[in-house]
């Protein structure tokens, strides 16, 4: 599972962000033999954010400029005569402008060729920008849609696989489209194949673990595996300046996963949900031999059995997460909640290039800080109740984000620690969500819970980009929307049922009652009836309890 965790993670975070804007202005050919001078005088200074900044989408009309210099004018020749009245300043900024017909300038301080500097996504075509990310998230939610079902009816190993050879391919095809439209279509397919790769290693690892092992590999491995490997995103891409390049390299991962095929079983919980009892007897007695634990004579007791064999012939749909009240009102409020989790995660994510710095460093930062708050989250997943645990951090990320309307003009260095504090809470938060949906799903139709929950979230990460555009009107107006978003995901855990020291649902009508602001604490008679049911579950549904794997 680490390992296939650490596939996704290598392979999916370069679509994450490509298309880096750095700074630009117009290009002066060179074909016209203007000096240095005249070639910095003919780019006009525009005021932003009150400071003097030249110009990145307009220059003096080149012909007039062009004139100028052959007279043998000189910026320096105009400014003397300043003395006997001229306003040269005034004549400069009287020329006629144009805008960048022959193209851009780029700054290569941070970034040798991007999808922004090669396809020139500037200025008019700036739109591109946001457009691009938001194809990328369009594809993660088809993504959602379409693996949730066919995991649920085919099996949760074929779709696992089958979306890492779908991130290996299109990350290399990437790496060679020769226009954005091309690039957008291919990159439409790398979000399509993302999120199902990490879903189904989630709902898959859930479901072959059982008690503190599968909170460990929820709450802490697989996002610890995740962010690492984020991590060495930022050192590649710093020895790797091309775009093109860097996704090659980030195609190479899914090579490594091909062993996994015969090493990752499948998850017996779905092969007795769909009535395979002998292929999942198999699985287990397999996995207790392995482990050298000896297997129960009878695994699965005849009447539970046959009510298993039963529920094959039982299938669900998308439509039954809305088919009674109680999953219904349950749904609803999680959908919700994705949505705003997502939009402050990746609005932090894109707001990243508003903050001063080195963007390498700033985007490492911001991806080591989620290693302390998966940990955090596999902390308060242990102890403390899921409401409990999730309005508590997500109630520090938004205080967070409040602040920085306070410190962002003024206090950098703190306006950074805030973002990271921010990002903190929103991660640990997330990492508590993945875990109380996944208790909050039965079996029958968890893959599809877990991936209509993505789908919010993808929505939510479609609408993110174009947060950075509400700068425009005030740039703090971002930062207030995404505090106030994680304001709202708090309102709505405080109405989802418990699942603290809880069994996991296999069936729809097995589902908790939602019970309004009732909090469960660890104690002794929890954990006494905890052990119970643990010894209850050994040849239950609760499945891979005597096998230890």
């Amino acid at each position: 599972m680490s390992n296939t965790g650490t596939c996704r993670g290598l392979i999916l975070e370069p679509g994450s962000k490509p298309d880096m804007s750095p700074p630009h202005h117009c290009d002066i050919p060179a074909h016209r033999n203007l000096s240095q001078e005249w070639i910095q005088a003919s780019i006009p200074a525009e005021q932003v954010a009150g400071q003097p900044e030249r110009s990145s989408c307009s220059r003096y009309e080149l012909d007039l400029v062009w004139n100028l210099s052959a007279m043998g004018a000189s910026p320096n020749w105009m400014l003397n005569q300043s003395a006997q009245g001229s306003r040269p300043e005034v004549l400069l900024s009287n020329l006629k402008q144009e805008e960048c017909k022959d193209g851009w300038t780029y700054s290569t301080e941070y970034f040798q060729s991007t999808v922004v500097t090669e396809f020139d996504l500037v200025c008019s075509e700036q739109w591109k920008q946001p457009l691009t990310s938001l194809v990328y998230f369009l594809g993660g939610l088809s993504g959602c849609f379409v693996s949730g079902l066919i995991s649920d009816q085919f099996g949760r190993k074929p779709v696992l696989f089958g979306s890492i050879a779908i991130l290996s391919i299109f990350s290399s095809a990437v790496a060679f489209a020769p226009s954005w439209p091309v690039f957008t279509v291919l990159f439409f397919m790398l979000g399509l194949g993302q999120i199902a790769c990490y879903i189904v290693v989630f709902v898959l690892g859930s479901e072959i673990l059982v008690g503190s092992s599968r909170i460990l590999f929820s709450s802490l491995g697989q996002p610890f595996v995740y962010a690492f490997s984020m991590m060495l995103l930022p050192g590649t891409a710093y020895l790797v300046r091309s775009w093109r390049h860097l996704s090659l390299i980030m195609a190479v991962p899914g090579l490594a996963c091909i062993p996994l095929w015969w090493l990752v079983p499948e998850s017996p919980r779905w092969l007795l949900s769909q009535g395979r009892l002998q292929e999942a007897e198999l699985l287990l007695r397999s996995a207790a031999l392995e482990n050298r634990v000896e297997a129960p004579p009878v695994i699965f007791h005849p009447p539970k059995a046959e009510k298993a064999g039963s529920q094959k012939a039982e299938s669900v749909s998308f439509l039954d997460l809305l088919k009674t009240a109680n999953i219904r009102h349950i749904t609803l409020k999680l959908w919700l909640i994705w949505f705003s989790v997502s939009v402050s995660y990746f609005g932090l994510s894109f707001s990243m290039s508003t903050l001063y710095g080195n963007p390498f460093l700033n985007y490492f930062l911001l991806t080591a800080v989620e290693l302390p708050a998966y940990f955090a989250s596999w902390l308060a997943a242990r102890s403390l109740p899921r409401r409990l645990s999730y309005i508590s951090f997500s109630l520090l990320g938004a205080l967070a984000l409040l602040l920085i309307q306070v410190t962002m003009k003024s206090y950098p260095t703190l306006t950074m620690f805030l973002v990271l504090l921010g990002k903190f809470g929103v991660l640990a938060g997330n990492g508590v969500i993945y875990t109380y949906t996944g208790e909050l799903s039965p079996t029958v139709i968890r893959n599809t819970a877990m991936s209509s929950c993505a789908m919010f979230s993808r929505v939510g990460s479609s609408v993110s980009p174009y947060l950075l555009e509400m700068a425009e009107f005030n740039e703090l107006l971002p930062w207030i929307v995404l505090g106030v978003l994680s304001l709202l995901s708090v309102v709505l855990c405080t109405f989802l049922p418990e699942m603290f020291r809880q069994p996991l649902p296999d069936t729809i009508e097995q589902m908790p009652v939602t019970q309004w602001f009732a909090w469960s604490w660890p104690s002794k008679t929890s954990l006494k009836g905890e052990e119970k049911v643990t010894k209850e579950q050994t040849t239950s549904l609760e499945i891979i309890c005597t096998t230890c794997l």
